[in-house]
């Protein structure tokens, strides 16, 4: 053993990591919750209908750099908008779809390419494709509380005044007075209907459009490209859901 390996071995004392815990067993019962005795109103999120979306994406996309083979491609489904626009039945549904490429690109650096060899290196390209669609929700499983509108009403006081020299002195002016203003106005604050997303699935195919041979020598079978065309068709399922006032009874608080 080398004087560095026994230095070492002495000193490693002084970096041992010794683990000790105080966590110890506590015991718990059951607790039977005291409840309202009743017809209760409560204000809960009501579920309006449950969807299933199909959006036809077909999308272009460009690398920075030449590709040699795609290696995997990791999604994610975003959304951005999902907006029942009441009092009509559309739904108007915005987001993208996150998809992050890892990828082979040719790296003569490390090796130039032969008949039997390609070396490359592994990247990868964050994009993000866009959707947007409108559809109308034909079934509802609850229907939405529909929003109220709001008012605003004018109304004016009579006046009468005497006339100004011209006029019969037993007539006078009758009119509203114009240096008075009443108004009575109402404003409703609506409950918003919003969305849940559920589930998403997505069926791809890529395809390069650009793919040509590798310069120098190279298999024949190598090629490299930048532009991907991609067709997808994507399956949501969604929840519309809606904060509404509900009664729920309630005949005893006693243990189930």
């Amino acid at each position: 053993m080398t004087d560095s390996h026994k230095d070492l071995h002495k000193g490693s004392h002084h970096y041992d990591c010794k683990g000790s815990s105080n966590i110890k067993s506590c015991q718990n019962h059951s607790v039977t919750p005291s409840v309202s005795i009743g017809k209760i109103f409560t204000k809960v999120p009501v579920v309006l209908a449950e969807l299933d979306l199909q959006i036809n994406i077909n999308e272009t996309i460009t690398f920075p750099e030449p590709v040699l083979e795609i290696k995997d491609i990791k999604k994610r489904v975003i959304l951005t908008q999902c907006r029942l626009l009441l009092p009509t039945h559309k739904l108007f549904v915005k987001g993208f779809v996150r998809k992050n490429i890892q990828y082979a690109s040719p790296c003569h650096e490390i090796e130039h390419s032969t008949h039997q060899s390609v070396a490359s290196d592994l990247h990868s390209y964050t994009v993000d494709i866009p959707f947007d669609c409108v559809t109308e929700i034909k079934d509802f499983l609850s229907m939405p509380v529909m929003p109220k509108l709001n008012d605003r009403q004018e109304f004016d006081f009579a006046v009468s005044k005497s006339l100004p020299s011209g006029y019969p002195e037993k007539d006078q002016l009758l009119s509203s007075d114009l240096s008075q203003f009443h108004q009575e106005s109402s404003q409703f604050y609506n409950e918003l209907a919003y969305c849940e997303l559920v589930s998403s699935k997505i069926i791809e195919w890529d395809e390069a459009l650009d793919r040509l041979p590798l310069h120098g020598p190279a298999s024949f079978y190598e090629g490299c490209f930048t532009k991907l065309e991609e067709k997808m068709v994507l399956d949501i399922r969604l929840k519309v859901l809606q904060d509404q006032q509900i009664r729920v009874a309630s005949t005893t608080n006693d243990p189930c």
